[in-house]
């Protein structure tokens, strides 16, 4: 496993965490496993798009 720290925006992390807990619920891994799925969202529409990394 991976282990990564970031800085975001405050309103984001509260909007994200609000989005994870509705569902995924508040149990230990939510937040590791929603962002997991949101940067492999994120993989898979750059390479549909053709954009250059």
């Amino acid at each position: 496993m991976g282990k990564m720290t970031i800085v975001i925006d405050d309103e984001l992390e509260k909007e994200f965490r609000k989005a994870v807990a509705k569902r995924y619920g508040v149990r230990k891994g939510a937040l590791g496993i929603a962002i997991s799925e949101a940067i492999k969202m994120w993989i898979k529409k750059v390479k549909e798009t053709g954009e250059e990394w």
